[in-house]
């Protein structure tokens, strides 16, 4: 495994899709950071996982899902609901337009 050093470009390359600007401090250190994540990941690349078999998550948790059902004591009624605004229409709250042409 040869280590593997990003230049510069490569530097302002990725900091430009990333629309960053950089100093040339900055630039110096994530030369050396990310080419030691670069390094890490070629790294990773010689362990062997033929045998290994795939998995989406560790913990054996599954999803728990209740009931999709309202929960009639926390439903208000449209009454109860209208009952404190001063402006309603059809058991509605009535608002001035938002959007307009």
């Amino acid at each position: 495994m040869s280590k593997k050093t990003l230049s510069t470009e490569e530097i302002l390359h990725i900091a430009k899709l990333g629309n960053l600007t950089l100093t040339e401090k900055e630039v110096e250190l994530f030369k050396k950071q990310l080419s030691s994540v670069i390094e890490y990941i070629d790294k990773l690349q010689e362990v062997d996982t033929k045998n290994v078999e795939p998995l989406s998550q560790t913990t054996g948790l599954t999803d728990i899902f209740r009931k999709d059902e309202p929960d009639e004591k926390r439903t208000l009624i449209p009454e109860e609901a209208l009952k404190n605004t001063k402006s309603k229409e059809n058991n509605l709250f009535k608002v001035k337009a938002v959007l307009t042409e």
